[in-house]
């Protein structure tokens, strides 16, 4: 066999060229990497708001409920509102996005004069996030605009501080074809209403400080929309109450610490261990709340018609089947092909008298039976209530406790019924409005229970003008919103009022 000789010049040659394509390539690396690390401050989103609001007495029910808790139920209320956001879908061209928000606002006649109402960071990969902080989550299955509120995870109290896994928008479990979809979350985080409790609550009366949070869901999607017009969507939404310290119990002065260890944050997934103090009457840790919500649409030639079902239970009383389901939140949402008058319709019907029967027993041993009804929707004996910042942190048809201004942070009323009428419109690209309308009958509790039914009325108009232009003056991104709300019955109330908001969004960076 003939020996090849390499040239050096030629090995010279090849050496040169596998230098300068490494460089290259590694230059090519540095600038895809510093480019993205450029990218990452642009489509940086800003929002400017003011908002006031006028009322006779009490601040009407529709001008304060399902804001994120940014909202007063004081007559005469207002706030400054400055935020900067970066969503995950500006690198929706990439594996890793990430995104941001600060949220801020000063106030005047809220429970707190100086508002930190959104701060979080999203890591996403692919379709799973890493969501840390407190961020407004619209609710499940509900018409953000129209809708009365979901009953678990609500749209109503301030957001609370969590560390979440979640995938937040459907993913396809049948490849390209997309028919069925999965999406839910995982979370832990924490009450912020410390020292505002330990201010409102009424001396000597019970409260829970430093309480822990605890929320999952999970959600099945059957269908596709874009090729067979019936879709239906399910699932399981549940949240608890934890750790922190029980104050004035079971006496004025006294304090109850509760779990916050490893196996508390373990037992709470299940909701299994007990609450200290419980003795023989051990039942599970915490206060769990949670729902089932079930959504039926079909889509029909530019129209969409969904029927759907929102299903409450506290502890383990309704989660199934055992007491019947005689509670919940039924709807139907209409939305109309494109049109100048109306674009949605909207009703809701919310019953929540059974609470799983009027008569409760705990299981002794002398008794072993027991019989879970009594249910106290949004009440707990140790952690006094299922709010934040004094508001309902699910629907709120039930009347949050600030509305008593008595000091006291329980439910006086959880068992009522109500219809809720919700009408939205485009009359141009410029105006957009919303009317609600809520009609109540209320029975207070199974333990105080009213003499008498009290009946409740509450209505909003609201009405938005967003100009692209004002004469030669360029107006896009601002918004005017002026609404009317009033208040009639034994139940709210009398109160009537107006709230204006001016708004300005934008981009900081593109």
């Amino acid at each position: 066999m003939q020996n090849k000789t390499i040239c050096p010049t030629r090995t010279s040659a090849l050496l040169m060229c596998c230098l300068l394509c490494a460089c290259g390539i590694k230059a090519q690396a540095q600038s895809e990497a510093h480019e993205r690390a450029k990218q990452l401050g642009h489509n940086v989103s800003y929002k400017v708001e003011g908002q006031s609001t006028f009322s006779d007495h009490d601040s009407p029910l529709w001008l304060n409920a399902n804001k994120y808790g940014l909202s007063s139920v004081s007559g005469n209320n207002g706030y400054i509102r400055v935020g900067a956001f970066r969503s995950t879908e500006a690198d929706s061209a990439y594996n890793w996005k990430f995104g941001y928000g600060v949220d801020l606002a000063a106030t005047y006649d809220f429970t707190s004069s100086f508002v930190l109402q959104q701060l979080y960071a999203d890591i996403q990969y692919k379709k799973v996030r890493l969501s840390i902080g407190s961020k407004e989550r619209p609710a499940n299955l509900k018409n953000p605009l129209l809708s009365s509120g979901s009953q678990t995870f609500g749209t109503n109290a301030r957001p609370i501080p969590e560390f979440r896994i979640e995938i937040p928008e459907y993913i396809s479990l049948t490849g390209t074809s997309n028919w069925i979809g999965i999406k839910g979350h995982f979370g832990y985080g924490f009450f912020t209403d410390n020292n505002w409790k330990k201010g409102y609550t009424e001396p000597g009366k019970q409260y829970a400080d430093h309480v822990l949070y605890h929320s999952k869901s999970g959600f099945l999607r059957f269908g596709n929309e874009d090729k067979f017009p019936l879709v239906f969507e399910g699932g399981i939404e549940m949240a608890n109450q934890f750790g922190g310290i029980i104050h004035n119990y079971p006496r004025k002065g006294e304090s109850l610490p509760m779990g916050h260890g490893i196996k508390d944050f373990i037992e709470i997934i299940y909701s299994g261990g007990s609450d200290p103090g419980e003795g023989v009457y051990a039942n599970a840790m915490g206060n769990t709340v949670g729902s089932w919500l079930f959504s039926l649409s079909y889509k029909y030639k530019g129209a969409k018609l969904r029927v759907y079902y929102d299903h409450f239970f506290e502890d383990h009383s309704q989660l199934f089947f055992q007491y019947g389901w005689k509670d919940g939140l039924v709807g139907i949402e209409l939305q109309l092909p494109k049109n100048r008058f109306i674009s949605t319709l909207l009703y809701e019907r919310i019953g929540t008298k059974d609470q799983s029967g009027a008569v409760y027993h705990d299981h002794t041993e002398a008794i072993p039976d027991q019989i879970s009804a009594k249910d106290n929707y949004y009440n707990h004996g140790l952690y006094t209530s299922w709010t934040h910042w004094g508001l309902a942190i699910g629907n709120p048809l039930y009347m949050s406790p600030l509305y008593r201004h008595d000091g006291l942070l329980s439910f006086d009323n959880n068992r009522f019924i109500g219809h809720h009428f919700g009408v939205s419109g485009s009359p141009t690209e410029e105006i957009d409005y919303r009317i609600l309308y809520t009609y109540t009958s209320n029975w207070g509790t199974y333990t105080a229970p009213y003499d008498e039914i009290k009946y409740g009325n509450s209505f909003l108009c609201e009405v938005a003008y967003s100009p692209k232009r004002i004469g030669k003056l360029r107006t896009q991104g601002w918004q005017a919103k002026a609404a009317f709300g009033l208040d009639r019955g034994k139940q709210t109330g009398s109160h009537t009022g107006f709230q204006l908001t001016i708004s300005k969004t934008g981009w900081l960076t593109k």
